[in-house]
C-alpha cells in the first residue's frame, strides 16, 4: 500500500510540522520538543490544564483534540507507540497555567507508565497532577472491571466534558472528578473490515477477506471478540445498540449522547446509515438521543469500519456537552 511520504522514519515529525504550519493560528510546538504541541494561547492563567498523548495514527485523536474547549496539549509518540516521557512532560510545563495539571489518555501500558513518570518529575517542580484513562470499549473487559477496557472513540466524551468543566475555571479536583464520571458512563464497540498498514512496512498488520468482518476490534488491531460474515448496517445496527445498552444499563426514557466514528477508511454517507439504523433500535428501546456526533473522531491509519460510543447522561453531562469547543480537527 503506497502513502504519501518522503520516509518511514520521518512520517510522524515531518506531519506534525505540517500541521502546526498549517494551524499556527491555533496551535504551536512546545518549547524543547517538537513532539509536543499545545494550544497557541497556552498557558491560559488560571485555568486547570488537560494533556493528552499516545501513539501518532489515529488523528484526530490525540493532537487534534486540543484546543478550547478540550485539551491544551499533547504529547506525541510514534505511529501506535506511547510518547517519552520527556515529550508528556514539556507539553505539561507549556500547558500549565498555574492550576494544575489533568494528564487524560487512553488506557494503555505503555501511556500509563510514561504519564506517571512524568507526573512524578512535575511533582518535583510542584505542579499538581491528576491521572484519568479513559477506559471504553466493552470488547476488551466485562462492565465490573472497566477500568481494564482499551480506551477508543468514547475519549471524545471526556474530553469535551472536561475541557468544558476546565473552561469554566474549576479546580483540578473538579475536572478530575468530571472526567472519571463521564469515563464511567462511556462504552464504545467498534468493528473492521480490512486493515491499516504501517509507514514502512511490507504488508497490513492483519488479513480479513473481503466478506468478512470482525467485531471489537482494537485501533492497533488488536484481536476482536467475533470474526464473522458482513452483516448490513441493521443488523449491525442492533447488534451494537444490544450490547452498549446493556453495557451501561440503559433503560426505558434515559437520555444518552451518540458518536458514531470512522476507523479512516469509511465514508460519512456509510456511517449516517449506521446513525440511521442505530438511532431507529434506540427509539424502538424508547432512548433519548440529546445529541450526536458523526464522523472521524479516533482513526487507525485507513483501517476500513467504524465505531459506536455511548454516553448516559445526567443533567450536569448535557450541560458541559453544549459548551461550545473548537479545534482546527474537531468543532462542537
Amino acid at each position: 500500500m503506497n502513502k504519501i511520504m518522503n520516509r518511514p522514519d520521518s512520517f510522524v515529525d515531518e506531519s506534525l510540522s505540517g500541521i502546526v504550519l498549517a494551524h499556527g493560528d491555533a496551535l504551536k510546538f512546545a518549547q524543547g520538543d517538537h513532539r509536543s504541541v499545545v494550544r497557541a494561547d497556552a498557558p491560559v492563567a488560571g485555568k486547570v490544564a488537560i494533556v493528552t498523548g499516545g501513539g501518532y495514527g489515529h488523528l484526530p485523536v490525540f493532537l487534534g483534540y486540543v484546543g478550547k474547549g478540550f485539551c491544551d496539549g499533547v504529547a506525541v509518540g510514534n505511529v501506535f507507540t506511547s510518547p517519552s516521557c520527556d515529550a508528556i512532560v514539556d507539553a505539561a510545563r507549556a500547558a500549565n497555567g498555574g492550576a494544575g495539571v489533568l494528564f487524560l489518555f487512553g488506557n494503555y501500558m505503555g501511556d500509563t507508565m510514561n504519564f506517571e513518570m512524568a507526573a512524578e518529575l512535575l511533582d518535583m517542580d510542584d505542579i499538581p497532577t491528576a491521572i484519568v484513562k479513559a477506559a471504553d470499549d466493552i470488547a476488551s473487559a466485562p462492565r465490573a472491571t472497566f477500568q481494564d477496557r482499551r480506551g477508543v472513540g468514547g475519549i471524545f466524551f471526556p474530553y469535551k466534558l472536561a475541557g468544558a468543566k476546565a473552561e469554566r475555571m474549576a479546580s483540578l479536583d473538579e475536572v478530575r472528578g468530571i472526567a472519571e464520571s463521564v469515563c464511567a458512563n462511556v462504552a464504545t464497540l467498534g468493528f473492521s473490515m480490512s486493515s491499516c498498514q504501517l509507514p514502512g512496512m511490507p504488508k497490513p498488520i492483519f488479513e480479513i477477506s473481503a466478506t468478512e468482518m470482525e467485531l471489537g476490534m482494537g485501533i492497533h488491531g488488536e484481536p476482536g471478540v467475533e470474526r464473522t460474515t458482513m452483516k448490513s448496517s441493521a443488523e449491525l445496527a442492533e447488534i451494537l445498540s444490544e450490547k452498549l445498552c446493556a453495557d451501561l444499563a440503559v433503560k426505558e426514557g434515559d437520555e444518552v449522547a451518540v458518536l458514531v466514528n470512522s476507523l479512516g477508511a469509511t465514508s460519512k454517507e456509510e456511517l449516517y446509515i449506521l446513525y440511521n439504523d442505530f438511532h431507529a433500535c434506540l427509539e424502538r428501546r424508547q432512548i433519548r438521543v440529546e445529541k450526536v456526533f458523526v464522523g472521524e473522531y479516533a482513526t487507525s491509519l485507513e483501517m476500513l469500519g467504524a465505531s459506536v460510543s455511548l454516553l448516559k447522561l445526567n443533567e450536569e453531562f448535557k450541560q458541559l456537552l453544549s459548551d461550545s469547543a473548537c479545534t482546527p480537527f474537531v468543532r462542537v
